[in-house]
């Protein structure tokens, strides 16, 4: 399945995340914002089941920012896993 989010609090403007329908990340692609930084960390995700990512990214912040980039991934992971599961 994949979902898709529209970021808030950030630079980056979307997150679209895939996963299986086992809940393993398949792609994550980031819309705007830190381009290098977020390819990385997007190319890092596939592979992991997607509650294993929300638990290390949720809560990041960037600068005095109450969110950041990798927050507003994790957003999009619960969301995407509350979807998959109604």
């Amino acid at each position: 399945m994949t979902y898709t989010r529209k970021n808030k609090g950030v630079c980056s403007l979307t997150t679209e995340v895939s996963l299986t329908d086992d809940g393993v990340i398949e792609s994550v692609a980031v819309v705007g914002g830190c381009n290098g930084n977020l390819k990385g960390m997007c190319s890092l995700l596939k592979g992991l089941r997607a509650e294993e990512a929300v638990s290390r990214l949720k809560g990041l912040t960037c600068g005095s920012k109450q969110t950041s980039c990798p927050d507003q991934i994790a957003l999009a992971l619960e969301e995407a896993l509350a979807q998959k599961n109604v």
